[in-house]
């Protein structure tokens, strides 16, 4: 049994680096959850510069957190850390569409494969509520141009099929998307023919002035 003392103290060390940088990474998951989620709530208000540096720091927290995790696997992708990265995905998605910009890709957001389909997925609710408060100030050109991508962005996803393992429960995220898309549909279908009825009974009444004797 010579050694073994040494194995075993090799052994201990080795997850006591491990605890503490599963902590550190759960630690961070949070802070980045909540500086994600404060980005989205600043780009709702359209404080786009305060969201832009919300997101800022939180994609450069999910960097190191990742890097530092990526030495142990079960942590890297443990729940917390990916559902972490789900928000950073989701929260960079919502300002590029609220703001007119390119969205960006997993490769630039330095998020796996399956973490930013699902915040992309999980975007599609945020652009709801964008659309939603361009119909209550009347912009219905701006709720269109959501509406757009809230449906490129569940026909993309639609075409994914692979098991759950692989994507994340992607299936899931998509189903919710197809009910949010109708949903919204639906709101600015029901707009779009108010404006319409409220245009009509408008040029109704301006002719029946004009026929009024003076």
């Amino acid at each position: 049994m010579d050694g073994l003392e040494t194995i075993i103290a090799t052994i201990v060390d080795d997850l006591t680096r491990k605890s503490a940088i599963r902590d550190v990474t759960l630690t961070r998951s949070r802070d980045l959850i909540r500086n994600c989620a404060n980005s989205i709530r600043a780009t709702h208000r359209r404080e786009y510069d305060l969201a832009g540096e919300l997101l800022a720091t939180a994609r450069s927290q999910a960097e190191h957190t990742c890097a530092e995790a990526s030495a142990y696997a079960d942590i890297y992708y443990s729940g917390f850390l990916q559902d972490a990265l789900k928000e950073v995905a989701e929260a960079a998605v919502v300002l590029a569409c609220a703001t007119c910009q390119p969205v960006p890709g997993p490769a630039e957001l330095h998020i796996d494969y399956p973490a930013y389909l699902n915040g992309l997925g999980e975007a599609v609710g945020e652009m709801r509520r964008l659309a939603l408060e361009s119909l209550r100030r009347d912009d219905l050109v701006e709720a269109e141009r959501l509406m757009s991508i809230m449906d490129e962005v569940y026909g993309q996803l639609v075409t994914i099929d692979f098991p759950d393992g692989m994507t994340g429960g992607l299936r899931r995220t998509t189903d919710m998307v197809r009910g949010v898309v109708e949903k919204t549909r639906g709101d600015l279908t029901t707009a779009v023919r108010q404006e319409k009825l409220q245009a009509a009974l408008q040029n109704l009444e301006a002719r029946l002035d004009m026929g009024k004797p003076a």
